[in-house]
């Protein structure tokens, strides 16, 4: 059986509402990841019992129609009752492999773009005419003030930014608010060689796009100005120098109470959905050691690095192998430290060359063939994460084949090596956990040739006045000690907003537990929390690197204008809740 003739087979099954014919379509093995278009969730089925259950509860409400296979292969599009999706089919001796569904925009709110943008102004004259300029200072007086925002996003980064603009573009009343005194300050306040590890062709924001000149690997200042005029450019309504201070949930009146000071005062607003836009992460985790107290030097952790100036000539020490360490382990050393790296647990190392030569959809190669950004995001969430091992292993070996001279030179370092729990490399390790990786841009032969001074598979027993004293006995001299050992749970932002209860009512934020026999669970088969309902009503959750934010912005700023326009959403496959990462 061809694409196309599964297609009409599965139209023609969905027609009649035979869930039974739908599902035989389906293969053994087999997974169904839809985004909104049949569930009003981001939710995966791995089975014919869990498709066909889905299809009995849905179709009614869905009614999916009008599926007309695409200009690619694989591609189609097709209706719903509620909107217009795009999809994806794989198969494997016939039957489905995969299928990828996703909701793309909402019959009747449609974003205006091309033909059907506004007009901007109004010719003739018109006594008392509003600007767009009265229009702007008109928002930027009410909302907040006189006017609610239907969407509060707490968290004005890449993420919160690029979630405005969707909104926006969609009428959805919106507002912004950042602790930060400019847009872009999240990424100018952090140390000077701090750049993108990711390519140009990976990171570009909705709507706006990178110019072609734009460097390959983008600075943290230049990103900053780059975030600060996206903000103005896409006039998102954006308060800095705003921090959320409380926030409670009224039930009856299905609406949030949210304390915000900004410029030092209190202003109290009713948003009635919340959005925590605060990265992928909670709090700093910064380890507590015995005799910290007592050290006379300087210590902190990672994310309040300022930069190496300053400590030429200096012992340093940073505690963690991950991203952030080799960065700050790199720009220490370039200031003359005398810089020591403690690996405490094995790191997946990947260079970033090589690691862009494996994402072939995000490359000027791509661009000049007529992959689009967009067609390049819905081909990667295309893939189920429970099908994402398979694929990823030969990519690996062939990674290891490849880089085996820059490997064999961290390993004769003393340098402890992983390519993840099942050789599945920096993917499904990034989904998991968030950490325990480097994308190498410089580092890593800075530790082959020992100039990073590396000591690994030790933990830190205690700190002295002077040294940092591991638990195998040995001492390291220090003056400044860096803790680059992570963060905990976005769901900590909520527990310090909200309530503890409301944070162990959502749990734990990101990860996709696992299934593999070493760690056997939970399994929910899509990130925890992100982008979806969550247990507690009108909260929701959003981050990602820039290329998650980019494309689930677009599936969480269609949940809710759904429900600003009251349309009827039905969420189905609620994911349960997990309490331990």
């Amino acid at each position: 059986m061809t694409e196309k003739e599964w297609l009409a087979a599965f139209a023609s099954a969905l027609r009649r509402s035979d869930v039974e014919a739908a599902t035989a379509l389906f293969g053994e093995e087999c997974h169904w990841r839809d985004l909104l278009a049949f569930t009003w969730n981001i939710v995966t089925f791995e089975s014919r019992p869990a498709i066909a259950g889905m299809l009995a509860a849905r179709l009614a409400d869905v009614r999916p129609a009008a599926f007309e296979p695409g200009d690619r292969g694989g591609w189609f599009s097709f209706e719903t009752a509620q909107g217009r999706g795009k999809g994806y089919l794989h198969l494997k001796d016939g039957k489905a492999f995969t299928l990828f569904t996703a909701l793309m925009e909402l019959k009747g709110f449609e974003e205006k773009a091309g033909a059907t943008r506004e007009s901007g102004v109004e010719h003739g004259a018109i006594r008392n005419r509003v600007t767009w300029t009265d229009r702007r200072r008109t928002d930027a007086a009410e909302l907040g003030y006189s006017r609610q925002p239907f969407v509060l996003v707490i968290g004005g980064g890449q993420g919160g930014i690029g979630l405005g603009a969707r909104l926006r573009r969609l009428g959805v009343p919106a507002l912004i608010v950042d602790r930060n005194a400019r847009p872009g300050d999240a990424w100018r306040n952090r140390y000077k060689s701090l750049c993108l590890h990711d390519p140009v062709w990976y990171d570009h924001l909705p709507y706006l796009p990178f110019p072609d000149h734009w460097p390959i690997y983008t600075p943290k200042d230049k990103m900053g100005d780059w975030l600060e005029s996206y903000v103005k450019v896409m006039e998102l309504d954006y308060w800095s120098s705003a921090s959320c201070r409380n926030a409670s949930w009224d039930a009856g009146r299905q609406e949030w109470t949210v304390t915000v000071e900004r410029d030092g005062k209190p202003v109290t607003m009713k948003p009635k959905h919340i959005v925590m836009a605060t990265g992928m992460s909670g709090f700093p985790e910064v380890p507590r050691f015995p005799g910290a107290e007592k050290f006379r030097g300087k210590q902190h952790h990672s994310s309040a690095h300022p930069g190496g100036e300053g400590w030429a000539g200096k012992r340093c020490v940073v505690v963690g192998s991950n991203n952030s360490a080799h960065d700050i382990a790199a720009d220490l050393w370039e200031h003359g430290a005398d810089v020591t790296m403690l690996q405490r647990s094995p790191t997946l190392v990947v260079r970033a060359e090589t690691l862009a030569r494996n994402r072939p959809l995000y490359s000027e190669e791509a661009v000049a063939s007529g992959i689009t950004t967009e067609i390049a995001d819905l081909t990667v969430a295309s893939m189920p994460y429970a099908a994402l091992p398979r694929a990823m292993q030969p990519v690996v070996e062939e990674i290891k084949r490849d880089d085996a001279d820059f490997y064999d030179r961290l390993r004769k370092a003393g340098f402890q090596l992983t390519f993840g729990e099942d050789e599945t490399g920096i993917g499904p390790m990034y989904l998991r956990r968030g950490s325990g990786y480097y994308i190498d841009v410089g580092a890593s032969d800075l530790i082959a040739d020992g100039r990073i001074k590396l000591r690994s598979g030790v933990e830190v027993a205690r700190l002295t006045e002077d040294s940092v004293v591991l638990k195998d006995g040995s001492e390291l001299k220090a003056d400044l000690v860096v803790y680059a050992t992570g963060y905990g749970s976005m769901n900590q932002w909520a527990a310090q907003l909200i309530s503890p209860e409301v944070a162990d009512k959502v749990g734990i934020c990101w990860g996709l537990g696992s299934n593999t026999a070493k760690d056997p669970g939970p399994w929910e088969g899509e990130l925890r929390n992100m982008w979806k309902p969550t247990a507690q009503e009108n909260l929701w959750f959003h981050g990602g690197n820039l290329m998650q934010s980019r494309l689930y912005s677009r599936f969480l700023a269609l949940q809710l204008k759904a429900r600003l326009e009251g349309l009827p959403v039905e969420v189905y496959a609620r994911a349960p809740v997990h309490h331990r990462a």
